[in-house]
């Protein structure tokens, strides 16, 4: 007698196991939990087997019948259900954008820098795979990216938002190539993200460095001596802050004068390399007393092996007045100090090209960047810095703006 609705809802726990009959192999197994299972009895080549066919009330009644005929059409063309299953079930586990994604990471992380390798990954796992990750290829459409795109702008975090897009992108064209998918639904987003309005960091101007210079040598007396080293060194070197909190003592050779920063540490991923004033090496052998003992230079307070975070040099930066909220004191922050020392260096006469290969800009030209990227301009570079430390000294113990006219040329 065929299963209804009814005889469903009316069939209990027993004490052992059971099986209620609907006809044509298949059958809803009662357990003794009282747990309730759709099951398919079928013969394959004469041999028996069973078939799961899901749990119920989430599979209905209809559903398993409909997956019995599916069932019986695979065993009239020979094919064992069993086994069609578990091919279905390999091919959307590959078919999965996460899936998808990971070898694509495999495929490439080798190309890679290591630091790069390890981002992107992050990424993915941050922000693609919770909206898309369990989807297979083929559920992914141009609507699902956006509404992704949309949620990662929601918090305000644009840059990342077109990283997603261009990952989303680069994944599927890598499926379209393995042949898994046919199409790519983020290839007509471009200009999707939303783009926020340029805003250039906070800079000291050259007025108020000696001010400045004057306030940082008492920080120590009111903050860790490491902070006020560490924003010394930032205007030394005029390095990126993230590539300066990174710094680690066996990129320095103190005996050629030069910090070799490596690739993998670089935002343009070229080795960079910063001349060492007599005034910066002389920092570096107060610090090797410090922190000499640890890879890096700035290390944590709370744990020796990770770097100073990004907010230190900033907060005591702002501890100084610098904050935007003083009167007669600009705002400032670490990344400023890079457009302080390159507006000086322009107006002192300094080789243009040289101070934009001391700020490791990217070379816009190609011929260039095919000639030793990292050394170019190197000893109008060591006369450069030298010159821009001993103009921090001088403003810092005169407490004056000293006039910058023709400088350069005179060194």
């Amino acid at each position: 007698m065929p299963l209804n609705y009814t005889r469903l809802k009316a069939a209990k726990p027993q004490a052992s196991d059971y099986r209620i009959a609907d006809g044509g192999g298949l059958f809803l197994l009662v357990k003794a939990n009282g747990s309730k299972y759709w099951r398919l009895d079928y013969r394959f080549r004469g041999k028996r087997n069973t078939l799961a066919l899901g749990v119920y009330p989430a599979v209905s009644l209809k559903e398993a019948r409909e997956r019995r005929r599916k069932a019986r059409i695979h065993l009239e063309h020979d094919r064992d259900p069993s086994e069609v299953r578990k091919e279905e079930k390999r091919t959307r586990q590959i078919d999965r954008f996460e899936d998808v994604a990971r070898q694509w990471w495999e495929h490439y992380k080798d190309t890679w820098t290591p630091r790069h390798a390890t981002n992107v990954l992050r990424r993915l796992e941050a922000d693609a795979f919770r909206d898309l990750g369990h989807l297979s290829i083929d559920e992914i459409t141009p609507q699902r990216v956006i509404a992704m795109i949309r949620r990662i702008e929601s918090r305000g975090a644009l840059g990342m938002a077109n990283r997603a897009k261009q990952l989303v992108y680069a994944v599927c064209r890598f499926a379209i190539q393995q042949g898994i998918a046919t199409s790519n639904p983020a290839s007509d987003l471009d200009g999707i993200v939303r783009k926020r309005k340029v805003q250039h960091r906070p800079s000291l101007p050259r007025e108020e460095l000696p001010q400045f210079l004057k306030e940082l040598e008492g920080y120590s007396d009111r903050g860790r001596m490491l902070t006020q080293h560490a924003i010394k060194l930032l205007l030394l070197t005029f390095v990126r802050s993230g590539e300066l909190r990174g710094a680690r003592w066996e990129e320095f050779d103190l005996e050629d004068k030069v910090w070799r920063v490596p690739a993998g540490r670089m935002k343009m991923s070229n080795e960079h390399l910063v001349p060492l004033s007599r005034q910066t090496l002389e920092l570096l052998k107060l610090l090797q007393g410090m922190t000499g003992k640890y890879e890096l230079l700035f290390p944590s307070e709370r744990d020796r092996s990770r770097e100073m975070s990004d907010n230190t040099m900033r907060r005591a930066i702002f501890k100084l007045g610098y904050d935007g909220t003083v009167e007669g004191k600009s705002k400032a922050v670490p990344h400023g100090f890079r457009a302080t020392a390159s507006s000086i260096l322009n107006e002192s006469g300094f080789n243009p090209d040289a101070i934009e290969r001391q700020l490791a800009h990217k070379e816009r030209n190609s011929v260039r960047a095919a000639y030793t990227y990292h050394a170019r301009y190197l000893d109008e570079r060591r006369t450069m810095m030298q010159w821009w430390a001993d103009y921090l000294d001088e403003m810092r113990v005169s407490g004056k703006v000293i006039p910058i006219f023709s400088r350069a040329v005179n060194s």
